[in-house]
């Protein structure tokens, strides 16, 4: 199991190793970018359990400060998300599904002080609905999470005046 576990994190790490130097390269003439080399954890979450809870859960004991999902597979029987069409104006723009759906995917960053998460999922017939993870995402049968943490950084959420949420703040973590 240990070895299957350091597998995930060295193909994690070097299969964003080019995906580093083109950012570094880049990031020369954009003053706004931060670059910073990357570790990857994983975990699996079982049946009944709740997703974005888990995830928060596994951010803290980590210590993960600029996290991001590398990749999410899994299974739901409960999800709560909000749709693209929420603004300041109208924030609770918010569905539930029940039934069994397939994480197809599962993206976002995160760290101990807060998250932006959005996830794809799919029915029994095929049918796709993607939206912003607002919690209850209560797992079926798994949820095999790869998170990856940018070391050198640190992620915090601040109020934006335009948006009316909560924005990700990237500073260099010395």
């Amino acid at each position: 199991m240990k070895g299957e576990l350091s597998s995930v994190a060295i193909v994690g790490v070097c299969s964003f190793g080019l995906g580093l130097l083109v950012h570094s390269l880049w990031s020369k003439k954009n003053s706004n970018s931060k670059g910073s080399d990357i570790k990857a954890y994983a975990f699996r979450a079982g049946p009944g359990e709740e997703l974005h809870s888990k995830i928060v859960e596994f951010v803290k004991e980590n210590n993960i400060r600029a996290g991001f999902i590398m990749t999410c597979v899994g299974s739901l029987v409960t999800a709560r998300i909000r749709l693209a069409n929420a603004d300041v104006n109208h924030p609770n723009e918010i569905i539930f599904l029940e039934n069994k759906h397939e994480i197809v995917s599962l993206v976002g960053t995160i760290s101990p002080t807060g998250g932006h998460l959005h996830i794809s999922l799919s029915d029994a017939e095929g049918k796709m609905v993607g939206g912003h993870v607002m919690g209850d995402c209560k797992i079926f049968t798994t949820a095999e999470v790869v998170i990856g943490d940018c070391s050198q950084l640190l992620f915090n959420r601040k109020f934006d005046e335009r948006t009316g949420f909560p924005e990700l703040c990237i500073e260099c973590d010395k």
